[in-house]
Order: C-alpha cells, then sequence, then structure tokens
C-alpha cells in the first residue's frame, strides 16, 4: 500500500496548512507534527552566548534519499503511520525561524504517530547530509553532532 509522502530541502518556510492536507486521509484521524526552530540563546559550551542567526547547507539530492530512507524506517516500526513528512530548510534562517518540519499521520493517536514523529526528527539530525553554523556576535561556529553514522545508516 502506498502512503502519501514529502520529502524536501527548501529555502521556503514549509507550509503546515499544505503539509497537513497532503496527509490527510479518509482514514487518517492523527497528524503529528514537530517543527523546529532557531533559538536565539543556546547556552552550550563553545557556542556564541547569543544566537543572531544559524545558516544551513545541505547536500540536497542525498538529503532526500536519506528521508526516504528514514520513511521506510518508520513503516517497518510503526507500520500503522499512514503518511509522513519531512522538511529541511537552507539558507541563512533568523531567530524565531522554522528549520525543520517532520509530521506523521496515523488512524489515532495511539497508533505510533508521536513515536514516529520524534524518532524522524532524531533520524534526522543522525543522517541526513546537513550542516548547520551558529552566528553571533562575537563568533561563529559550524556545529557538529555526536552521532556516528553505521553501516546500517547507509542504505
Amino acid at each position: 500500500m502506498s502512503h502519501p509522502t514529502y520529502f524536501a530541502v527548501t529555502t521556503d518556510t514549509p507550509d503546515l496548512n499544505a503539509v497537513t492536507a497532503l496527509l490527510k486521509q479518509p482514514d487518517v484521524g492523527a497528524i503529528i507534527t514537530f517543527t523546529g526552530s532557531v533559538r536565539g540563546a543556546t547556552r552550550r559550551d563553545g557556542l556564541p552566548a547569543q544566537t543572531l542567526h544559524l545558516e544551513y547547507e545541505a547536500y540536497a539530492r542525498m538529503a532526500e534519499e536519506k528521508m526516504a530512507q528514514i520513511a521506510e524506517e518508520i513503516w517497518e516500526r510503526w507500520p500503522l503511520v499512514k503518511g509522513i513528512a519531512i522538511v529541511q530548510r537552507v539558507g541563512t534562517l533568523q531567530v524565531g525561524e522554522m528549520t525543520t518540519l517532520v509530521a506523521c499521520a496515523a488512524g489515532h493517536r495511539d497508533q505510533g504517530a508521536f513515536e514516529a514523529a520524534r524518532y524522524g526528527i532524531d533520524r534526522l539530525k543522525q543522517i541526513v547530509p546537513v550542516w548547520k553554523k551558529e552566528v553571533g556576535a562575537d563568533h561563529s561556529v559550524w556545529i557538529e553532532g555526536d552521532y556516528r553514522p553505521t553501516s546500517a545508516d547507509n542504505n
């Protein structure tokens, strides 16, 4: 069975209503949406005390392939999920702007949609080739995650 999917690497702000409309089906009663946004203060060692903006870069073609891989992983773990959308923004994003969107649809809220959305954002940060530079008034830092891909990530 084919379920609706949407994967994008874009400079545009995702349209939540359009994503929801894409995932709606007659048998969908729950759409769980996670959105990430630029924080003005991160308060982590080595990062600027105050964030002016973030700069995102991505290897877009591979990023969308990895997003499709994440969807396949979600369906293996939560087969009742009926639709998935994953969006990563690129470019210069100001404090308060949306950076990522992950949405999962299911018949009911208790059919794995919450867990699938959480898994989706965590995997996006792990395996999708996206790079983030945090820019502050005093200095800028490229952020590296601590996850190291495994052979299973290379599907």
